[in-house]
């Protein structure tokens, strides 16, 4: 039986469409909607962005507000090693945006140094670009990027200004020196929407990858086995679990839907079977957009999963 510690980040610093932040806010209505006692029963430590940084211009076109997820993301790594060293606990993380996972897993690194850190990333998406490739800027496209240490400049097509650089390479070194994860500890799991430059790095460095189909063939207990059995050299593992890895048909309560995702009941399944792992150190929900919702949908939902994820390491049925 785990301790557990909730990490609340009310971030969408990294987003490209605004509500993101209000993430933490609607998953505690969605567990008051079940009648749970939830949030009263975990302690939790809220990191709060500074929302008038959302006002401002754009400086850095190639990495939207890096200097202040740079910031935010120092904190939750400083928080994150704190929850592992100090406090002896299972770090929850439920966050706006899925550029908080650079401080999550740095978090981790920082705890664990000189361990393998393993992460299982459930997403529609690879977040893999970086300020010479993005196509957008917006930075919860590049954590992964971020924690491997990788610029691919092999299939640039931006030229970031210094400041950029300069924080990027900043971002890269959170907690401790990059790279905190390797290729080959890295597994990508329900993933159908890419761009070339990260197809180019998913190929070359043969990262991983289990689709949707994959799962519906081989069942969600088999997908959980061999993507921990791919991981088996680690010594830890990390579970990032983006919302938009189900169907849009589920709810739109995300800021990038994507078709032909998972249903809710193969996410909450998959994620219990991971956790069973005894090596499974940190779990992380992100990226669920209120806003764009009705009802609150995919806030109940995630609060679904997140539960059963709860009762998986807490063994409280």
């Amino acid at each position: 039986m785990k301790k557990i510690q909730l990490i609340e980040i009310k971030s969408e610093l990294g987003a490209g469409t605004r509500g993101a932040s209000m993430a933490v806010d609607a998953v505690k209505i969605a567990s008051l909607d079940f009648g749970s006692s939830y949030f009263k029963k975990y302690p939790s430590i809220e990191i709060q962005e500074q929302y008038q940084h959302l006002l401002e211009p754009v400086k850095n076109d190639y990495a939207k507000r890096i200097k202040h997820i740079n910031e935010l993301n120092q904190e939750i790594c400083s928080k994150v090693k704190s929850t592992v060293v100090n406090d002896n606990a299972f770090p929850i993380i439920i966050s706006g945006d899925h550029s908080s996972s650079i401080g999550t897993i740095s978090g981790i690194k920082a705890a664990y140094p000189g361990k393998r850190i393993g992460v299982i990333w459930i997403d529609a998406h690879a977040d893999m670009h970086s300020p010479y490739t993005t196509p957008s800027g917006n930075m919860h496209g590049m954590p992964l990027a971020a924690l491997l240490g990788e610029d691919n400049k092999e299939k640039q097509i931006n030229n970031p200004d210094e400041e950029t650089v300069k924080y990027w390479n900043k971002l890269k070194n959170i907690g401790s020196p990059s790279p905190k994860i390797m290729y080959e500890d890295l597994v990508l799991v329900t993933l159908r929407d890419t761009e070339p430059q990260e197809d180019h790095l998913i190929k070359s460095k043969k990262v991983k990858v289990f689709t949707v189909s994959e799962m519906r063939k081989k069942g969600v207990e088999r997908i959980s086995i061999e993507a921990l059995y791919a991981l088996e050299q680690c010594d830890f593992i990390h579970v990032s679990f983006d919302v938009d890895s189900m169907d849009p048909s589920i709810s739109k309560g995300t800021g990038t839907p994507t078709p032909n995702g998972i249903t809710e009941k193969e996410a909450g399944n998959f994620i219990y079977y991971l956790l069973r792992n005894k090596k499974i150190c940190c779990f992380e929900i992100v990226e669920i957009n209120p806003t764009l919702d009705k009802e609150n949908i995919m806030a109940e939902n995630a609060f679904e999963v997140l539960l059963k994820a709860t009762n998986r390491l807490t063994n409280d049925f």
